[in-house]
């Protein structure tokens, strides 16, 4: 009875396959455009790849000045707002040797010993979060290096009262961004998660 039963279940569904086939021919043969068919069969399979940047990650740290007053909590509930996703974080006293390759292209300015100074003055909170554009998006968010520059609403422009106490760092580039995830995570510290927002993204 069992094996009867199979068969009968795998006739209907080769006879349900073969009749997709013969409709998706007819809609071809009267010109209906094959994009719109190809969107159509994907719409049950589309994964977070048909975004080609919703994986883009950046790395944001908020500096010692932010940890010490206490603005930890309202960046990162800047950053889950605006829907991009956290896959690392992280608090740490920073080395010299770890600042030295992230701030390299700065070792040979004058003011290079007291940034050392200030980033070693207490502890650093880093943290990666990934999503459609994040590495732009977040230089928008953080805002002028220049708190007199910086706009209202950008964490700068909202909590930071001086150039060289500017409360957060983001990543410039997704090429500086790679570079500087590498140097302050692990891999094994990244985490790869299914967020239901960005899925939702991906299936527009």
């Amino acid at each position: 009875m069992v094996m009867l039963q199979r068969c009968i279940l795998k006739k209907c569904l080769q006879q349900f396959y073969l009749g997709n086939q013969e409709t998706t021919k007819s809609l071809l043969s009267a010109g209906f455009p094959t994009a719109l068919l190809g969107g159509h069969r994907a719409a049950g399979h589309r994964s977070k790849s048909s975004v080609p940047d919703v994986r883009e990650r950046t790395l944001i740290a908020v500096k010692p000045d932010g940890v010490q007053r206490r603005l930890v909590g309202q960046i990162i509930q800047r950053f889950e707002q605006r829907g991009f996703k956290l896959v690392g974080l992280k608090m740490l006293q920073v080395s010299d040797d770890l600042l030295s390759q992230h701030y390299c292209e700065l070792r040979t300015k004058p003011f290079y010993p007291r940034l050392l100074h200030y980033m070693t003055s207490g502890p650093v909170v880093a943290m990666v979060w990934e999503g459609h554009k994040v590495v732009q998006t977040s230089r928008m968010m953080v805002g002028h290096t220049n708190p007199v520059e910086a706009q209202a609403g950008t964490v700068r422009g909202d909590f930071s009262f001086h150039v060289s106490r500017n409360v957060v760092h983001a990543s410039d580039s997704p090429e500086g961004a790679q570079r500087e995830i590498q140097l302050w995570f692990q891999r094994t510290e990244l985490l790869n998660w299914d967020c239901c927002d960005q899925t939702m993204t991906c299936e527009v």
